[in-house]
């Protein structure tokens, strides 16, 4: 039978992935500061960016008035040689930690950085190196908490060895779950599981994926009166309950009026039922 979770950590419920954030928009939908604005309205607090997005001072510029409301996390470590989305680099040498704390500092326009990620594990610079790099950053004051993306069990208990780590970053959605080796590394350290992509890059919200899956989708959706990408979104959401494990969801779009349905998701309360047949024609292992 299906259990509540109450979460032990300040990230909130929900959080908001900027990565699709850039220029202004005409429609006032789709304005950054609109968008974000619709996020810190509904309670969400945790405004989520990263270098390698170039979206910094746009992020920045969308809550200047607002600071004092969000929790801001970003990233460093991921460089792209050319366009972005390209080719990239990983960063994640000692030297390199402060100079790219400063650079988006500067972009964001912010004196100080909430939460603070290593964007990508290196094979050539040992994480403890890095990690103990990053503890200088919250010594100084400018960092409040870190966390890691795309990495493994072993990094992150390696990781969590030098300093401690408050947030580990996977992609979790009906059709993709993180190893269960890294969940269980992550209930170990404590760490939030914070869940990008929690309806598949728009797979699981467009129809982009098996038929099957999709008819289980619209036929919860119909029960709940709700959309697709709801359900989707709240079969997230109920990860914490059946791993034991503070999970945030982080999903992003670039229209306040999604922010709102986001938002909504998380207030969805499926069933023993609903969430056994969601797993049944997922494209994924349990």
């Amino acid at each position: 039978m299906h259990t509540t979770y109450t979460p032990t950590h300040p990230f909130g419920r929900q959080a908001f992935g900027a990565m699709r954030l850039h220029e202004a928009d005409t429609d006032s939908e789709r304005d950054p500061a609109c968008v974000i604005g619709a996020a810190l309205d509904a309670g969400v607090h945790m405004i989520d960016t990263a270098d390698a997005y170039g979206n910094e001072a746009v992020v920045g510029a969308a809550i200047a008035g607002r600071r004092e409301e969000v929790l801001l996390a970003s990233k460093f470590g991921l460089v792209w040689r050319e366009e972005v989305g390209g080719p990239y680099d990983v960063r994640a040498d000692p030297d390199y930690v402060q100079q790219a704390m400063e650079a988006s500092l500067g972009r964001l326009g912010v004196e100080h950085l909430d939460l603070y990620y290593l964007h990508a594990r290196s094979d050539e610079v040992p994480i403890e190196e890095t990690v103990g790099a990053m503890a200088e950053l919250v010594d100084q004051g400018t960092v409040g908490r870190l966390g890691l993306s795309n990495v493994n069990a072993s990094d992150l208990r390696r990781a969590a060895a030098v300093h401690r780590i408050d947030a580990v970053q996977e992609q979790w959605s009906l059709v993709h779950r993180p190893d269960t080796d890294l969940l269980d590394a992550a209930r170990e350290v404590g760490a939030v599981v914070v869940a990008h992509s929690p309806t598949g890059h728009g797979l699981l919200h467009d129809g982009g994926t098996s038929p099957a899956l999709r008819a289980e989708l619209d036929a919860i959706a119909r029960e709940q009166g709700a959309t697709r990408g709801q359900i989707a979104l709240a079969w997230v959401h109920h990860r914490s309950a059946v791993h034991s494990l503070d999970v945030v969801p982080l999903p992003g779009t670039t229209c306040a009026g999604h922010v709102r349905e986001n938002v909504a998701a998380a207030e969805l309360t499926l069933t023993a039922d609903q969430l056994a047949r969601l797993d049944q024609v997922a494209e994924a292992p349990s």
